[in-house]
């Protein structure tokens, strides 16, 4: 579906701006000022655009055909069983191409007073080296009509990005922007490197809708998702550029680096195309970067303990640096084997909340209960010193430390830890 069809799909969610808003930080007020609802732009700098699509669970749930308590496991099932892709020839976004842009000239905005400019914050990228495809998402600086630097951590494309350099290379990308949700979770999972993510984000759409995923062939000869509003397809170079100040997940400036420049060729687009504006450190973002996450700590406590009931990477936690995990306790011990299986799993998390199943962890409340009523500091309090954390976290240095809460009741002489019932 376009961007327009799932905006329709919410209409009575919908925050619609009518009047002309600036590009320049004017985009973020209305942002700010409506965090949980879907915001249409009528008019951005003479482009349209939608931005806080996605900012809540029970939005994406509901593209899902699911509950808010099932979106871990339908994606940690599509992780573990992806399915094929259909290529087709037919593409919205196909009927517009030209090689005569100016990226300038365009709906990207910038988000905050301290940012380097105008960054795409929604933009999934695909790259494909010696036969393996990958999909992630890395913010871009726009630099001038045709060059952008981007933020790119040491993971997979920056293997592949590497590899091309090494063969003398370099590395044919495409950044697609307006994507479906499927595609969107899809880029923000982290599995082994091999793993195309394209096929997880096939298996999530063919478990909602029954329908195949289709992805479409273009110039440079990589295959993208057909439904993309924007596709600027373009080549990783092995020139660097100053990136950032830019505001990330957790809301304060993340600093600036040399990154890789990324020069674009040719920009595609749909007919009266939908600009997605993802605020960077908003709730969108946060749905995007810390909910593909969860499955993977979800796997790994579930190989811990018996039974894992539910996992959140928390608001409050920026959605990435801390989380909580209930789980079915049944021999004393479990639930350190939890807190360190949780942070094998997800290495940024520096806290982690230990609950039993009957803790709803989507309740702040309900989790602040368990801690108050079920831990003891010299019995649950859990820290290790000198690990490995996230570069996004302000107060750690090269390593972090860590805490985990066990916020459970006693396997055995648990009277008076039951909350009342009628």
């Amino acid at each position: 579906m376009a961007l327009r069809e799932w905006l329709s799909s919410f209409s009575s969610e919908v925050v619609t701006i009518d009047s002309r808003v600036s590009r320049e930080l004017e985009v973020t007020k209305h942002l700010l000022m409506h965090p949980h609802s879907p915001v249409h732009f009528k008019d951005l700098d003479g482009y349209e655009a939608v931005g806080n699509l996605w900012s809540t669970r029970d939005r994406i749930a509901a593209a899902m055909k699911t509950d808010k308590r099932d979106l871990v496991l339908r994606l940690l099932d599509a992780i573990r069983h992806p399915k094929d892709i259909e290529v087709t020839d037919k593409a919205g976004f196909l009927k517009n191409q030209s090689e005569d842009f100016d990226l300038r000239e365009s709906p990207i905005p910038k988000y905050y007073p301290g940012d380097a400019g105008r960054y795409i914050t929604s933009g999934v990228w695909v790259a494909e080296w010696e036969g393996q495809r990958n999909l992630s998402f890395h913010r871009t600086l726009i630099l001038d009509d045709k060059r952008g630097v981007a933020r790119v951590v040491p993971r997979h494309l920056y293997h592949m990005h590497r590899s091309a350099l090494d063969a003398g290379q370099e590395l044919k990308v495409a950044i697609c922007i307006g994507l479906d949700p499927w595609n969107l979770i899809a880029g923000g999972t982290s599995v082994e490197y091999g793993r195309d993510e394209m096929t997880i984000a096939a298996a999530l759409k063919e478990k909602c809708l029954g329908e195949k995923l289709a992805a479409v062939k273009i110039r440079n000869g990589l295959t993208v998702p057909a439904e993309a509003e924007y596709v600027l397809e373009g080549r990783l170079t092995a020139e660097k550029h100053k990136e950032g100040p830019f505001v990330d997940i957790i809301g304060s400036y993340d600093k600036v680096r040399e990154e890789p420049v990324v020069v674009i060729e040719r920009v595609y687009s749909r007919e009266n195309p939908m600009y997605h504006a993802l605020l960077s450190g908003g709730d969108e973002h946060m749905m995007f970067m810390g909910m593909p996450r969860e499955p993977l700590i979800h796997e790994a406590v579930s190989k811990a303990v018996p039974h894992v009931a539910g996992v959140r990477l928390t608001e409050g936690g920026c959605s990435w640096l801390h989380g909580v995990v209930s789980i079915r306790k049944q021999s004393e011990g479990d639930s350190k084997n939890a807190i360190m299986a949780a942070f094998g799993a997800h290495t940024s998390m520096k806290q982690v909340i230990i609950v039993d199943e009957d803790v709803d962890v989507y309740s702040d409340r309900d989790v602040e209960w368990a801690v108050a009523t079920r831990f003891q500091a010299d019995k649950g309090f859990v820290i290790l010193h000198g690990a490995r954390g996230s570069s996004l976290d302000p107060s750690a240095g090269e390593t972090t430390s860590k805490v985990g809460i066990d916020a459970t009741k006693p396997v055995k002489g648990g009277e008076g830890f039951e909350r009342a019932k009628l």
